[in-house]
């Protein structure tokens, strides 16, 4: 068993377990000590060959051969080809260390350049944070996915992602895996309700689910009954956490919460994603930020967004001078204006307007006061607010109306029948309210269905609105309708699109499901040209519909939905268009429902068009009242900030307009609201202050830091994975498993192969939804061509039947890449390296890997270093004297070296140089990270010291708990343990006798097979 902080098992290194050899693929410490390490391995003889396994080094005998036994080997492959191969495939699975801040992976995916994309993944990884664990709280639309993807990517290939979790709504969760995957190459499984069931098929009972994928992502919804998972979640641990959003945690002793709790302890990573992070409470808020780090903060009430959180939290907007000075048009084409359209009332609105103006609202002030009313200001509501309901119902539909009319008349009734059987007296304001809601009643039976024109001003606007869009048979053009109510959507899915020419449903295909019916209703409507999607429909009803709205080849043309589509929701793919049937009374919510089409990704300009219902009718309240003044405002905080919260003070949509009906319930106006901000919000501010761009790239910062990553093949991934298949398959990989290349109409290049010949491979891939897995089940089309992979992608939303892609982007995270890299290592003997032979060195020169680790297992400091025996000589970088050495492609064969048992012999020499350089590099990291470990340290002390006084004893555990478990963390994050040194190769000069007969002037090309058409050096499958 390993010392304390010592990682014995590097990835790449081969151990002997149980009499059987298997390969290291990742280790780290158990969760008690008594276990040890926990090994992931993969086997490697041929009785385990292939198989994955885990192991814990306190239960198993594991050995690993000490350095000084390796065997070293002559390369007797084509143009050192295997041992070029192993070299590469040990560089790639050796997680980058601690002290490599830079980002390794930025220009290796299928996303566009853009700087500000790359700074939440360059703060996770800076000094300034001692574990990756941040708040992305950037707005609205700018891409949070993509940084999310961006920061995992980071993480894994530094050995901190091997097991992911990530929480998201239901509305995202499939959008969230797809981008994942055709960007990244990450595959998520994905838990919804059908792939929960289909794992309890394939695992045993009672086995913890968590345990049979290592990268999840599954729905808060499902995830957060906390009693039915809990005990399956506190029992693993994970090295990120991705929670998207996380204003959802805000609310102590909900069930997210309970949730976000159990998680927070439990990972490494936590990242953290919102837009609107905070519901305007400052203490609600430190409470959210101490999931990330439990000291952040010392008084919750009085803390510097700047100086307390800028560790943590990340917020930029469009008008953030890192954003807008990168973002190119065709990404993210500008917004137009609102455009605001007045619907003037007809007689049976009117009618309506009548009825609440006399009744129900108080007289506008300056306007003339209503003809008739119960006097002096009244209303006949019980409660004061109820009125706003109704009018804000009325606003969206004569439906709407007549359904809340019913509920309410409904549950007064039921009041009214309870005083009775009590022998009370009802209160004398209900039957007042029931008569007026009865007169409500009866006016809403005087409107048409909304067939022909007439029945509704707003319905004949919006129909008139949309012809003029484009929008009908034979068109592309695409919409979306929001509206607040189910009543109103499930109408206007009714009879819109009939009015428009588009086919009628069919009687046995009724729009309108019954009551309680909802899960059954697919929300298709109008032969597939329109679909509904609201909170009543199933998930996979929900999926489909959202899924199908983002494929060009799909027949839907509007989209009429609810608040349900308002968060994180991509709807810009197909559609530019957007109208606001009713608007919502908070500027929170209108922004997020315009962020779904106008967002990064949108490449024509983003069109609004709001549906104001106007009321001739002295005093009376209509659209001009507030929405159309909050669509002003939010106009305004879009083009000056780019962000509504620092503009109206408020940070939660439903608090908002909850505060806002009350401020005209007691007679106020939207300026008096907008004109008394809350104490903690607006600019200025301290809670506002955090709504400024924090994090934001100033000017005449440096770009993102970007890491030293080794490689043999020039970070050119195609040229390993194609030399791989030449050596794993004996220069056959077509006949061994189907391999084939081609090229597109632009002579873009492409490999497939047939998943039935790797069925390995084809395992690693089992994440992905099962009807992806349909497509490449017969053949698998891959490529690492950015742009035919981008092309393919645009080509599967605009004509395919699912927004998968034919053809997989092959990224450095590639299930593909891993498997070559896995199998190239098993490839290679047990404790073996490479000698190579070199007319470019004159002595034998060691290529030797070093390792130190922190308590964790993690890497601390990880050195490539070129190191000869003799005693004085320089210790040099390992890929520039392999260069110097022409060590590549290009590099023939010469013989065998002079003298192999002499270059063992000279081992221990080297392995003693070895150690002594990597203890001085040790040190200086050591040194480097001082300075931040202390400052942790006091801030730790600090925070224990001014949270203590006046606490209840529970509160005092909990304070001592927490301070001892960041004490822990601090002597868990300093390297421990004697560091590790690992022998890969060596370079020796040819034996003198050997003659150089043919070497250089033979053209080795056509000896060579490769997978590609051009034989540029370093492109072949030498």
């Amino acid at each position: 068993m390993a010392a304390h902080g010592e990682n014995r098992y590097p990835p790449g290194a081969q151990v002997l377990v149980r009499d059987e050899e298997w390969l290291v693929r990742t280790a780290r410490r158990a969760g008690h000590p008594s276990d040890g390490d926990v090994l992931d391995v993969i086997g490697v003889s041929s009785l385990v060959r292939d198989e994955e396994a885990v192991f814990f080094t306190g239960i198993d005998d594991v050995e690993l051969l000490r350095p000084e036994d390796t065997r070293l080997v002559p390369d007797s492959s084509p143009y050192h080809r295997r041992g070029r191969l192993f070299l590469e495939a040990v560089l790639r699975k050796t997680p980058l260390p601690q002290s490599e801040r830079g980002l390794a992976l930025a220009d290796r995916f299928l996303i566009d350049s853009l700087p500000y994309q790359l700074r939440p993944a360059e703060l996770a990884l800076s000094l300034r944070n001692l574990r990756p664990r941040l708040l992305i709280a950037d707005v609205v639309g700018l891409g949070k996915t993509l940084e999310i993807g961006l920061t995992l990517a980071e993480l894994i290939r530094r050995g901190r992602g091997e097991r992911l979790l990530v929480v998201t709504p239901q509305s995202i969760l499939e959008q969230f895996q797809h981008e994942l995957w055709t960007r990244f190459s990450i595959p998520l499984v994905r838990l919804d309700s059908a792939g929960i069931q289909r794992i309890q098929r394939e695992i045993p009972a009672g086995r913890n689910p968590f345990t049979h994928y290592k990268r999840v992502i599954i729905s808060v919804d499902t995830l957060k009954n906390i009693g039915q998972y809990r005990h399956h979640l506190e029992r693993i641990a994970w090295d990120a956490v991705v929670i998207d959003e996380s204003h959802n945690l805000i609310n102590q002793g909900s069930q997210r919460r309970a949730l976000a709790e159990t998680l927070a302890p439990r990972t490494d990573a936590l990242i953290l994603a919102s837009a609107t992070p905070h519901n305007g409470d400052k203490r609600s808020f430190a409470d959210l930020v101490s999931l990330l780090d439990p000291v952040a903060v010392r008084d919750p009430d009085d803390y510097d967004a700047q100086r307390d959180l800028s560790h943590l939290y990340i917020r930029r907007t469009k008008n953030s001078p890192e954003v807008r000075g990168t973002l190119p048009l065709d990404v993210w084409a500008e917004r137009a204006d609102t455009r605001s359209v007045h619907c003037a009332a007809n007689a049976a609105e009117e009618k309506v307007f009548a009825e609440l103006t006399a009744h129900w609202l108080p007289a506008v002030p300056e306007l003339s006061p209503p003809a008739a009313g119960p006097g002096d200001g009244e209303t006949v509501a019980a409660d004061p607010l109820f009125a706003w309901t109704l009018l804000k119902s009325f606003l969206s539909s004569h439906r709407a109306l007549r359904a809340t009319v019913d509920r309410r008349i409904a549950s007064l009734s039921k009041r009214l029948l309870q005083s009775e059987e009590s022998g009370f007296a009802p209160p004398p304001e209900l039957p007042r309210e029931l008569d007026a809601l009865g007169r409500l009643r009866e006016a809403t039976a005087a409107f048409g269905d909304g067939c022909a024109p007439g029945d509704s001003a707003k319905l004949d606007a919006l129909v008139e609105q949309l012809r003029g869009m484009g929008v009908g048979p034979g068109s592309d053009v695409r919409v979306v309708v929001f509206s607040e109510r189910v009543e109103t959507l499930t109408w206007l899915a009714e009879v819109v699109p009939s009015r428009l020419g588009f086919p009628a449903d069919r009687p046995d295909a009724a729009a309108k499901p019954k009551k309680g019916q909802g899960e059954g209703d697919s929300g298709v409507r109008a032969g597939g040209a329109a679909r509904l999607m609201h909170g009543g429909l199933s998930e996979e009803a929900q999926r489909r519909c959202r899924e199908e709205f983002g494929l060009g080849s799909a027949p839907v043309r509007m989209l009429f939905t609810g608040d349900i589509a308002s968060e994180g929701v991509n709807l810009h793919r197909e559609c530019h268009h957007l109208v606001h049937y009713d608007i919502p009374w908070s500027l929170i919510r209108i922004e997020q429902r315009n962020g779904r089409i106008d967002r990064y990704g949108q490449s024509h300009e983003p069109q609004f068009l709001a549906l104001i219902l106007t009321s001739s009718l002295p005093g009376a309240r209509d659209d001009r009242t507030v929405a159309e003044k909050l669509l002003l405002r939010e106009q305004e905080a879009h083009r000056v900030t780019g962000s509504a919260e620092a503009v109206s003070g408020w940070f939660r949509a439903e608090e908002e307009e909850r505060r806002l009906e009350r401020e005209l319930a007691s007679g106020g106006s939207v300026e008096d609201f907008f004109a008394a901000p809350p104490e903690d919000g607006g600019e200025g501010s301290p809670l506002g202050a955090l709504f400024a761009q924090i994090g934001a790239a100033e000017e005449g910062d440096e770009p993102a830091l970007r890491a030293v990553v080794p490689s043999l093949f020039g970070d050119d991934t195609s040229a390993f994975v194609d030399t791989a298949f030449a050596e794993l398959y004996a220069d056959r990989p077509e006949e061994a498993i189907d391999l084939a290349r081609g090229s597109d109409a632009q002579g873009r290049p492409y490999f497939s192969l047939a998943p039935a010949e790797v069925p390995d491979l084809y395992r690693r891939l089992k994440s992905l939804p099962p009807s992806y897995l349909k497509k490449v089940a017969d053949r698998m089309l891959l490529t690492f061509d950015a742009g035919l992979a981008k092309d393919k992608l645009d080509a599967a939303r605009a004509d395919g039947a699912t927004m998968w892609p034919d053809v997989s982007y092959v990224s450095d995270l590639h299930p593909l890449v891993e498997w070559l890299t896995d199998r190239v290592l098993v490839k290679f003997g047990r404790q073996q390296a490479p000698v190579f032979t070199t007319p470019g060195v004159a002595a034998p020169v060691y290529l030797v890997q070093g390792i130190a680790s922190n308590a964790l297992g993690r890497p601390t400091v990880v050195s490539w270093i070129a190191i000869t025996a003799e005693p004085g000589s320089p210790v040099r970088e390992m890929t520039a004297v392999l260069a110097e050495a022409g060590v590549g492609p290009g590099l023939a064969r010469t013989g065998d070296p002079a003298d192999v048992p002499g270059l063992h012999a000279a081992l221990p020499e080297v392995l003693a140089r070895a150690r002594e350089h990597l203890a001085a590099e040790t040190g200086e990291w050591t040194r480097l990270i001082a300075g931040p470990l202390a400052e942790y340290r006091a801030r730790v002390a600090e925070w224990r010291q001014d949270a203590l006084p006046g606490v209840t004893v529970r509160r005092e555990e909990r304070v001592a708990g927490t301070a001892d478990a960041a004490e822990k963390l601090l002597e868990q994050l300093a390297t421990a343990g004697p560091p590790l040194v690992r022998v890969l190769g060596v370079l020796a000069p040819p034996s003198s006798d050997h003659h150089h007969s043919a070497g250089h002037s033979t053209d080795y090309s056509t000896q060579d097979s490769t997978l590609r058409s051009d034989s540029a050096e370093g492109r072949t499958a030498r």
